[in-house]
């Protein structure tokens, strides 16, 4: 099954534990998101990064906790995310955490993408439920 719409995000940086070094600069921020679309719900989450000196060039990984309707499903889920910028090439994976629906998305797997265009987010998630 398919799912799309569109997102807005609120990132606010957090106190980190490590701070990094030799060119390395290491962040946490917390992820606040507002779904529209076929998934209506929220989230909220964390995000580690590690910025380099190199432009374009950086890292990301993220656990955030959805709870809304999924095509009229009700539930929650965890989504993590695993990001590398490589000199302006970018590679993202998002991927339901595996066992952590609740309610009607208990059986929950897939995948989502996130694109931007003109100021705004987009979300395509492909999953199934049994």
């Amino acid at each position: 099954m398919q799912a799309t719409g569109t997102f807005e995000v609120n990132l606010q940086p957090l106190d980190s534990y490590a701070k990094g070094g030799g060119g390395i600069t290491l962040g946490r921020m917390s992820i606040d998101k507002i779904f529209r679309g076929d998934l209506e719900g929220t989230s909220q989450g964390e995000m580690l990064s590690a910025m380099t000196d190199a432009e374009g060039s950086a890292g990301y990984v993220a656990i955030e906790h959805v709870s809304g309707v999924l095509q009229g499903r009700y539930g929650t889920f965890a989504l993590q995310h695993f990001g590398i910028m490589d000199r302006g090439t970018n590679r993202l994976i998002l991927e339901v955490v595996p066992e952590s629906g609740s309610g009607e998305l208990s059986s929950l797997r897939g995948t989502m993408t996130i694109t931007q265009a003109e100021g705004k987010h987009f979300y395509a998630m492909e999953f199934t439920l049994d």
